[in-house]
């Protein structure tokens, strides 16, 4: 009689440790084919449209379209986007490094953490934010205007800062950003 409690007991346990075993997390197979891109997607772009004007509505949009697929890359920039305007710079880079990581190809999360990590004050950590935005996509005009405003802030060597300053004078994001390279350009001395 023993033995057959014992077996009981070690059948239990076994099934016991096979339902743990299949359990299934965030990142688990099961959970992948759960995922439904097209309605993050839609959110998604329906919380664009109210970033500026509505934060929080789109910050509940955005947290709904990652719970509809938390994999989806734009998302994760766009909320973001709405933590830094809110001044919560340590959820807003998270959510970059999300995005950065889900849009290998994309400048727009890396610029954005570099915004982020100048606004708390890591201005070396911006910078190499820019420069890694540079390396996926070396004709970010964002990129090159963040990466320029901190070597002349700074007064850092930095041998692209008149490629840089030109590219911003033909192409900079608004005529604040040309005007400034073109100042910048004028008073620098030619190599």
């Amino acid at each position: 009689m023993k033995w057959f409690h014992l077996l009981a007991v070690c059948l239990a346990a076994l099934s016991f440790a096979s339902c743990r075993t299949s359990a299934t997390g965030p990142y688990s197979p099961s959970a992948e084919s759960a995922r439904d891109t097209s309605a993050a997607e839609k959110l998604n772009r329906k919380a664009a449209e109210f970033i500026d004007t509505d934060p929080s509505n789109a910050e509940s949009l955005l947290r709904e379209a990652l719970t509809k697929d938390v994999f989806y890359g734009p998302a994760h920039n766009n909320l973001g986007v709405v933590f830094m305007s809110q001044g919560k710079l340590y959820e807003a880079a998270n959510e970059f490094e999300w995005a950065r990581k889900l849009l290998p190809d994309s400048a727009d999360p890396r610029v954005n953490l570099a915004i982020t990590m100048e606004r708390a004050g890591r201005t070396d950590d911006a910078f190499r934010s820019y420069l890694a935005a540079l390396e996926v996509a070396p004709q970010s005009i964002s990129a090159k205007q963040g990466a320029a405003a901190i070597v002349v802030r700074d007064s850092r060597e930095e041998p692209r800062l008149t490629s840089w300053l030109e590219s911003i004078s033909l192409r900079g994001e608004g005529p604040a950003w040309r005007e400034w390279a073109q100042s910048k350009t004028r008073f620098r001395p030619q190599n």
